[in-house]
Protein backbone atom coordinates (compact mmCIF):
# COMPACT_ATOMS: atom_id res chain seq x y z
CA UNK A 1 0.00 0.00 0.00
CA UNK A 2 1.16 3.38 -0.99
CA UNK A 3 -0.32 6.55 0.84
CA UNK A 4 0.86 9.71 -1.08
CA UNK A 5 0.95 13.21 1.14
CA UNK A 6 0.32 16.14 -1.16
CA UNK A 7 1.17 19.61 0.36
CA UNK A 8 -1.20 22.10 -1.20
CA UNK A 9 0.99 25.32 -0.06
CA UNK A 10 2.67 27.65 -1.82
CA UNK A 11 5.64 28.01 0.08
CA UNK A 12 7.97 26.04 1.63
CA UNK A 13 8.47 24.93 4.64
CA UNK A 14 4.70 25.64 5.78
CA UNK A 15 2.67 24.34 8.78
CA UNK A 16 0.72 22.44 6.37
CA UNK A 17 3.98 20.38 5.33
CA UNK A 18 4.90 20.15 9.09
CA UNK A 19 1.28 18.13 9.33
CA UNK A 20 2.54 15.96 6.05
CA UNK A 21 5.70 15.49 8.14
CA UNK A 22 4.17 14.00 11.37
CA UNK A 23 1.60 12.14 9.08
CA UNK A 24 5.16 10.56 6.85
CA UNK A 25 6.45 10.17 10.46
CA UNK A 26 3.58 7.88 11.68
CA UNK A 27 3.07 6.12 8.72
CA UNK A 28 6.58 4.98 8.36
CA UNK A 29 6.73 3.44 11.81
CA UNK A 30 3.61 1.59 10.86
CA UNK A 31 6.04 0.33 7.98
CA UNK A 32 3.88 1.94 5.16
CA UNK A 33 5.46 3.21 1.82
CA UNK A 34 4.77 6.67 1.70
CA UNK A 35 5.21 9.14 -1.80
CA UNK A 36 5.58 13.07 -1.30
CA UNK A 37 4.15 15.35 -3.53
CA UNK A 38 4.09 19.13 -3.52
CA UNK A 39 1.92 21.07 -5.75
CA UNK A 40 4.42 24.26 -5.74
CA UNK A 41 7.28 22.43 -7.51
CA UNK A 42 4.91 21.49 -10.36
CA UNK A 43 5.51 23.50 -13.57
CA UNK A 44 3.46 26.86 -12.70
CA UNK A 45 2.64 27.41 -16.16
CA UNK A 46 1.53 23.88 -16.69
CA UNK A 47 -0.40 24.44 -13.95
CA UNK A 48 -2.07 27.38 -15.08
CA UNK A 49 -2.61 26.46 -18.72
CA UNK A 50 -3.68 22.67 -17.74
CA UNK A 51 -1.37 21.09 -19.34
CA UNK A 52 -1.56 17.65 -18.75
CA UNK A 53 0.91 16.54 -20.92
CA UNK A 54 3.84 18.47 -19.58
CA UNK A 55 6.22 16.31 -17.45
CA UNK A 56 5.29 17.67 -13.48
CA UNK A 57 1.82 17.46 -13.78
CA UNK A 58 1.68 13.76 -15.65
CA UNK A 59 4.38 12.38 -12.78
CA UNK A 60 2.09 13.97 -10.44
CA UNK A 61 -1.03 12.20 -11.81
CA UNK A 62 0.59 8.81 -12.06
CA UNK A 63 1.62 9.37 -8.20
CA UNK A 64 -2.08 9.85 -7.47
CA UNK A 65 -3.65 6.94 -9.50
CA UNK A 66 -0.85 4.66 -7.74
CA UNK A 67 -1.74 5.32 -4.11
CA UNK A 68 -4.00 3.55 -1.85
CA UNK A 69 -4.56 6.53 0.14
CA UNK A 70 -4.47 10.62 -0.33
CA UNK A 71 -3.26 12.68 2.48
CA UNK A 72 -3.86 16.29 1.26
CA UNK A 73 -2.51 19.41 3.05
CA UNK A 74 -3.46 23.16 2.93
CA UNK A 75 -3.47 25.74 4.41
CA UNK A 76 -6.69 28.13 4.30
CA UNK A 77 -7.08 31.47 2.48
CA UNK A 78 -10.24 33.24 2.78
CA UNK A 79 -11.92 30.29 4.06
CA UNK A 80 -10.63 28.24 0.87
CA UNK A 81 -7.97 25.35 0.41
CA UNK A 82 -4.92 26.75 -1.45
CA UNK A 83 -5.03 28.34 -5.53
CA UNK A 84 -2.26 26.24 -6.26
CA UNK A 85 -3.99 23.23 -4.70
CA UNK A 86 -7.45 23.93 -6.47
CA UNK A 87 -5.59 24.37 -9.69
CA UNK A 88 -4.10 20.66 -9.21
CA UNK A 89 -7.30 19.17 -8.18
CA UNK A 90 -9.03 20.73 -11.48
CA UNK A 91 -6.37 18.70 -13.51
CA UNK A 92 -7.19 15.24 -12.33
CA UNK A 93 -9.38 13.27 -13.93
CA UNK A 94 -12.95 13.41 -12.30
CA UNK A 95 -12.33 9.84 -11.03
CA UNK A 96 -8.75 10.22 -9.76
CA UNK A 97 -9.73 9.81 -6.26
CA UNK A 98 -12.00 5.93 -7.22
CA UNK A 99 -11.56 3.37 -4.78
CA UNK A 100 -9.25 5.97 -2.73
CA UNK A 101 -9.02 6.60 0.99
CA UNK A 102 -8.52 10.46 1.54
CA UNK A 103 -7.50 12.32 4.84
CA UNK A 104 -7.70 15.83 4.49
CA UNK A 105 -5.38 18.71 6.28
CA UNK A 106 -5.26 22.09 6.83
CA UNK A 107 -3.92 24.86 8.88
CA UNK A 108 -5.01 28.48 9.88
CA UNK A 109 -4.32 31.22 11.51
CA UNK A 110 -7.52 30.84 13.60
CA UNK A 111 -10.20 28.55 14.60
CA UNK A 112 -12.85 30.78 12.49
CA UNK A 113 -11.63 28.54 9.45
CA UNK A 114 -11.66 25.02 10.56
CA UNK A 115 -15.16 24.39 8.49
CA UNK A 116 -13.15 25.00 5.11
CA UNK A 117 -12.10 21.04 5.32
CA UNK A 118 -15.97 20.56 4.91
CA UNK A 119 -17.59 23.15 3.12
CA UNK A 120 -14.27 23.63 0.90
CA UNK A 121 -11.68 20.69 0.18
CA UNK A 122 -14.15 17.88 1.33
CA UNK A 123 -16.44 18.48 -1.62
CA UNK A 124 -13.91 17.98 -4.34
CA UNK A 125 -12.69 15.31 -2.86
CA UNK A 126 -16.00 13.50 -2.63
CA UNK A 127 -16.35 14.84 -6.12
CA UNK A 128 -13.44 13.09 -7.29
CA UNK A 129 -14.31 10.24 -6.11
CA UNK A 130 -12.93 9.07 -3.24
CA UNK A 131 -14.32 5.74 -1.65
CA UNK A 132 -13.86 7.30 1.90
CA UNK A 133 -12.87 10.70 3.42
CA UNK A 134 -11.63 10.15 6.90
CA UNK A 135 -12.48 12.85 9.41
CA UNK A 136 -10.71 16.05 8.70
CA UNK A 137 -7.88 17.73 11.01
CA UNK A 138 -7.54 21.58 11.59
CA UNK A 139 -4.63 23.18 13.26
CA UNK A 140 -3.87 26.55 13.72
CA UNK A 141 -0.83 28.73 14.17
CA UNK A 142 -0.52 27.87 17.70
CA UNK A 143 -0.80 24.57 17.28
CA UNK A 144 2.15 24.62 15.19
CA UNK A 145 4.57 25.94 16.45
CA UNK A 146 7.97 27.93 14.65
CA UNK A 147 10.95 26.34 16.15
CA UNK A 148 13.84 29.31 16.69
CA UNK A 149 16.04 27.00 14.29
CA UNK A 150 13.28 27.34 11.49
CA UNK A 151 10.89 24.00 11.59
CA UNK A 152 8.19 23.08 13.00
CA UNK A 153 6.97 21.54 15.83
CA UNK A 154 3.38 19.77 15.88
CA UNK A 155 1.40 20.81 19.74
CA UNK A 156 0.56 17.45 21.53
CA UNK A 157 -3.14 17.78 20.72
CA UNK A 158 -3.24 17.93 17.04
CA UNK A 159 -0.30 14.97 17.53
CA UNK A 160 -2.74 12.83 19.45
CA UNK A 161 -5.41 13.48 16.78
CA UNK A 162 -2.92 12.67 13.96
CA UNK A 163 -1.98 9.22 15.89
CA UNK A 164 -5.95 8.51 15.77
CA UNK A 165 -6.28 9.52 12.34
CA UNK A 166 -2.98 7.47 10.96
CA UNK A 167 -4.31 4.35 12.58
CA UNK A 168 -7.95 4.80 10.96
CA UNK A 169 -5.94 5.04 7.32
CA UNK A 170 -4.10 2.54 8.05
CA UNK A 171 -7.10 -0.03 9.63
CA UNK A 172 -9.19 0.97 6.60
CA UNK A 173 -6.91 0.63 4.24
CA UNK A 174 -6.09 -2.82 4.58
CA UNK A 175 -9.43 -4.27 5.30
CA UNK A 176 -10.54 -3.51 1.79
CA UNK A 177 -7.76 -5.56 0.52
CA UNK A 178 -8.19 -8.91 -0.13
CA UNK A 179 -6.00 -11.76 0.54
CA UNK A 180 -2.75 -12.88 -1.60
CA UNK A 181 -1.97 -16.32 -2.41
CA UNK A 182 0.38 -17.42 0.31
CA UNK A 183 -0.83 -14.27 2.82
CA UNK A 184 -3.58 -13.90 5.02
CA UNK A 185 -5.67 -11.32 4.98
CA UNK A 186 -5.54 -8.91 7.88
CA UNK A 187 -6.90 -9.50 11.26
CA UNK A 188 -7.87 -7.18 13.80
CA UNK A 189 -6.56 -7.60 17.13
CA UNK A 190 -10.60 -8.22 18.49
CA UNK A 191 -11.19 -10.46 16.39
CA UNK A 192 -8.48 -13.09 17.62
CA UNK A 193 -9.04 -15.92 19.80
CA UNK A 194 -7.13 -17.69 22.07
CA UNK A 195 -7.93 -21.56 23.57
CA UNK A 196 -5.98 -23.10 26.31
Amino acid sequence: MTVLLVAGSPTNPSRSAALLDAVEQRLELRGVEVERLHIRDLSPQALLLADVGHPTISRAVAQVARARAIVVATPVYKAAYSGVLKVFLDLLPQTALKDKLALPLATGGSPHHMLALDYALRPVLQSLGAAQIMPGIYATDAQVVVLPEGGYQVQADIGARLDDAVSALITQAYKDIPAVAGRFAPVHFSQVRCSV
